[in-house]
């Protein structure tokens, strides 16, 4: 990353270069803020999140801990209902599934059980999904598992300056707010705007306006969902893709928006079709904005199997651009079937 001299307010940043700013600028302008978790102090994060923040914040306010997801959850909490504001990093958000007793039992419900005694102003950094050469054990993609948990705020930024904007957010918060980021998406370079102020929590956003379809995704569906806009634009269909950015406190209002006008409507997301998330997209847009359909809802997901390790077989599974253009397309004829 660039040195603080080199900084402007506009910045070419690595979107995990953009996580390390957003952890800099925490460490900087909330005292209250530590950083734990699994190899992120002298290591520099399992994936360099936190690269150079232990030499300069010391061991009092970055440390590591021992590999107990479940203990080190508990502390966060404790932490955080007395006075800091932890962020916590799980390496693969499927290490996350030991500890959901913490997550769901504990972290969601502090404010409500304590009769609103206690907050549990903490952030759960993770990264998410596909990557090549993962296996089952370390490619979920959790967001549904969350979101379906009252309490918690789930932030699934899919660029470097939203990633920044997004943490800073999730620090200032004081509900827990787990922020799932993702591997294949940290080489990825972009404008970050370091000076803007702190963004208010939630908000989807139009990242690319069209009339004659709407996709509806997150996460590291949003640049594929673009290329495959770029493509359909060539066929003379304009699509407009909606980045959903914040599944809770979820913004439906641009999807309803759109759908004024294009009538047609696909959700793609990485994580396996049912149950995901876009499940509870359709059905908000089937109560929201039913009469504006012109075409049944189509969803675009990973099939209900295993992520295996092989790459070859991964890119059987992921699912890519050619897919959102086919659903596109069928979404267009009008059958709602994705083959």
């Amino acid at each position: 990353m660039q040195s603080d001299s080199a900084v402007t307010s506009e910045t070419e940043l690595r979107y995990i270069q953009a996580v390390n700013a957003a952890l800099r600028w925490s460490m900087e302008h909330v005292p209250e803020s530590v950083i734990f978790g699994e190899d992120v102090a002298i290591p520099g994060g399992p994936f360099g999140s936190s690269k150079g923040l232990y030499e300069d914040f010391g061991v009092k306010r970055i440390f590591d801990t021992p590999i107990s997801e479940q203990g080190f959850l508990g502390m966060a909490l404790g932490a955080a209902m007395t006075g800091l504001r932890p962020i916590v990093e799980i390496m693969y958000v499927d290490f996350a599934f030991v500890a959901m007793d913490q997550i769901v039992n504990q972290i969601a419900t502090a404010h409500y059980a304590s009769n609103g005694t206690y907050r549990a102003p903490l952030v759960i950094r993770s990264q998410q999904g596909y990557s090549v050469g993962s296996c089952a054990q370390h490619s979920h993609s959790a967001e549904a598992y969350f979101a379906h948990t009252p309490g918690l705020r789930i932030a699934i930024p899919s660029t470097p300056n939203d990633v920044y904007q997004m943490l800073r957010t999730a620090v200032l918060s004081d509900d827990p707010v787990i922020v799932l980021e993702a591997r294949q998406l940290y080489a990825d370079k972009g404008v970050v705007e370091l000076d803007s102020p702190v963004e208010k929590m939630g908000g989807s956003r139009v990242v690319r306006p069209g009339k004659d379809v709407t996709i509806v995704t997150w996460g590291t569906m949003v640049g594929k969902a673009l290329v495959a806009a770029t493509e359909l634009s060539a066929d003379g269909v304009e699509a407009e893709v909606i980045d959903l950015r914040w599944l809770a406190p979820l913004d439906m209002g641009p999807v309803t928006q759109s759908l004024k006008q294009t009538g047609r409507v696909v959700i793609a997301h990485e994580a396996n079709l049912t149950g995901g998330f876009g499940a509870e997209i359709a059905a908000r847009i089937g109560e929201e904005a039913f009469g504006d359909l012109r075409a049944p809802v189509v969803r675009v997901g990973a099939p209900d199997v295993h992520m295996p390790a092989a790459p070859a077989l991964q890119e059987a599974v992921i699912p890519v651009v050619a897919d959102i253009v086919r659903a596109v397309r069928q979404a267009r004829e009008g059958d709602g079937v994705v083959r």
